[in-house]
C-alpha cells in the first residue's frame, strides 16, 4: 500500500507555525506516514473549540490515518483530546519538540505507542529554537528566540501551556540569522511567548534590546529585523535606542497592552498602568516618527464596567492603535479570572469588541489615507502584493520579484490595502 506524507494542521500563533515545521522535518526524518498532526492552541475556550471541530473534520476526511494532538490545549486539557474517539495520540508542547517522540513511533508507526505523552511543562528549562533555521514565505522568516512566562495574568492560560520562559543564547540566534539572510531572506521576525523576557535566564541576563543591537552589528547583510509582541513595560534602554537609530528595525511593535483601565489591569495582575502604556507610545513616536502600533485588547474581563470599557476604548486613539488584535473575553477553567464572580454577559462581550474593531478599523482608515502620495520601501510577499516597513498592505499592477524589496509610491487607498502609483 503506498505511504503518504503527514497532514499538519496548525492552530493560533507564530510560535506554533515555527513549531510545526519542526515537527515536519522530524516527522520527515522519523519516515512518519499515513498520520495527521493537530497543533492546537489554548489562549481562548474558542481555539479550543476550533481544534476539536478541526479534528473531526480531518478524521472524517482521512479515516484510515493516525491522529495526533499536540500544542497548548492537548498540554493543558490533555483528557480531553485523549477522549474524542478520533484521537490516537496526544503529545504535550515538550515532547512535540523532541526527535525522540517522533523517532520512537517508527516508521511503521508502532500501535502500542503510549496514547498520552504529557509531561510537567513548568519543569522544562530550554527551549528548542535550534531545530530549524526559521520559517515563512520567500520573503520573510521567523525565528524563535524565546518561549514560555513567568508571569501569572489572571486571565491567562498560556504558561501552564509554554512554561517558564527560557531564551535561546543569542550566539545560536545570530548565527541563525545569518544563515537565512545567505538563503536569501530580506526580513526577520523575532518571535517568542513572552519576547521582552528574553535574557533573563542567560548568563549576565541580557535584554532584548542587547540582542537586537547584536543582530544589527553582526548581520550588517540583513535589511530588515521586525520583532512581534512585546511587553511594553519590559522594553530596555537599549530597544529604545534601537528604535531611534536602527533604520532596519522596522517601525511598527505590537503591543500587549490587553486593557485601557488601571483597576482592570490590576485585576489582570498586569505590570502596567495605562499611563505607562501611552507613554510608552509617545516616546517611541518622539524617538521614530513614523512608528505604527498594534495591540492585543481584551474586551469583556469580568467586573468590566461600560466606564472601564470606555478607557479601552479610548486609549486606542490615546496611543495611536492601528493594527489591533480584539480577543472577546474567555472564561479559562484553571486561572484565577475564572473565579471572579461578577462575569459579564456574553451578548455585551460580543459587542464590546466589535465597538473595539470598529474604532481599530477606523485607526487603519487613517494611517492608510496618510500614506498616499508617500514612497515606501516595500517587501513583496507575491508578486503583487507586499508590505511596507509599518506593515501596511500593498498592491501592484504589474507583477514585482516575490523576497525582493520594492521602492514604490503610493497612489491610492483600496480597502484595506494600498495601491502603487508607481516604482522608483
Amino acid at each position: 500500500m503506498t505511504k503518504t506524507a503527514p497532514v499538519f494542521s496548525t492552530h493560533g500563533c507564530r510560535l506554533n507555525a515555527y513549531e510545526t515545521e519542526a515537527i515536519r522535518d522530524m516527522t520527515s526524518i522519523a519516515g512518519l506516514s499515513d498520520a495527521i498532526v493537530v497543533n492546537t492552541c489554548a489562549v481562548t475556550a474558542e481555539a479550543v473549540r476550533k481544534a476539536r471541530q478541526d479534528i473531526r473534520k480531518l478524521r472524517r476526511t482521512h479515516p484510515d490515518a493516525k491522529l495526533i494532538v499536540t500544542g497548548c490545549a492537548a498540554q493543558t486539557e490533555p483528557e480531553t483530546f485523549a477522549a474524542m474517539t478520533e484521537v490516537d495520540h496526544v503529545i504535550g508542547n515538550t515532547e512535540k519538540m523532541r526527535p525522540e517522540t517522533w523517532a520512537a513511533m517508527g516508521t511503521d508507526f508502532v500501535g502500542d505507542t503510549e496514547k498520552v505523552q504529557v509531561d510537567d511543562i513548568m519543569s522544562v528549562t530550554e527551549t528548542a529554537g535550534h531545530l530549524i533555521d526559521g520559517f515563512g514565505t520567500r520573503s520573510r522568516a521567523y525565528v524563535q528566540v524565546q518561549n514560555g512566562c513567568d508571569h501569572r495574568c489572571t486571565f491567562c492560560i498560556i504558561p501552564y501551556g509554554r512554561g517558564n520562559s527560557r531564551s535561546v543564547p543569542a550566539g545560536v540566534v545570530v548565527d541563525q540569522i545569518k544563515r537565512l539572510v545567505d538563503k536569501g531572506f530580506n526580513e526577520v521576525v523575532l518571535t517568542g511567548v513572552d519576547l521582552t523576557s528574553w535574557g533573563a535566564d542567560l548568563p549576565s541576563e541580557p535584554k532584548l534590546g542587547d540582542l537586537v543591537m547584536r543582530i544589527l552589528k553582526l548581520v550588517p547583510d540583513l535589511p530588515r529585523l521586525r520583532i512581534s509582541s512585546i511587553d511594553s513595560i519590559e522594553v530596555d534602554d537599549n530597544l529604545m535606542q534601537a528604535i531611534a537609530t536602527e533604520p532596519r528595525l522596522m517601525p511598527h511593535l505590537h503591543l500587549s497592552l490587553q486593557h485601557g483601565d488601571d483597576l482592570i489591569l490590576k485585576r489582570m495582575k498586569r505590570r502596567h498602568l495605562r499611563d505607562d502604556a501611552i507613554r510608552f507610545t509617545e516616546d517611541a513616536l518622539r524617538l521614530r516618527p513614523d512608528m505604527t502600533f498594534g495591540a492585543d485588547i481584551i474586551a469583556g474581563f469580568p467586573t468590566e464596567t461600560d466606564a472601564h470599557f470606555e478607557n479601552s476604548l479610548k486609549l486606542v486613539t490615546d496611543c495611536n492603535l492601528t493594527w489591533m488584535h480584539v480577543f472577546p473575553y474567555s472564561k479559562r477553567d484553571g486561572t484565577p479570572a475564572a473565579k471572579i464572580p461578577n462575569q459579564v454577559n456574553g451578548t455585551l462581550i460580543k459587542d464590546r469588541a466589535a465597538r473595539l474593531r470598529d474604532a481599530g478599523d477606523k485607526q487603519v482608515e487613517k494611517h492608510l489615507a496618510a500614506q498616499v502620495g508617500r514612497t515606501h520601501r516595500i517587501l513583496m510577499e507575491n508578486p503583487n502584493m507586499g508590505r511596507t516597513e509599518q506593515f501596511a498592505e500593498v498592491v501592484f499592477a504589474t507583477p514585482q520579484t516575490e523576497g525582493q524589496i520594492v521602492l514604490a509610491r503610493i497612489g491610492a487607498v483600496s480597502g484595506t490595502q494600498l495601491s502603487v502609483a508607481g516604482t522608483a
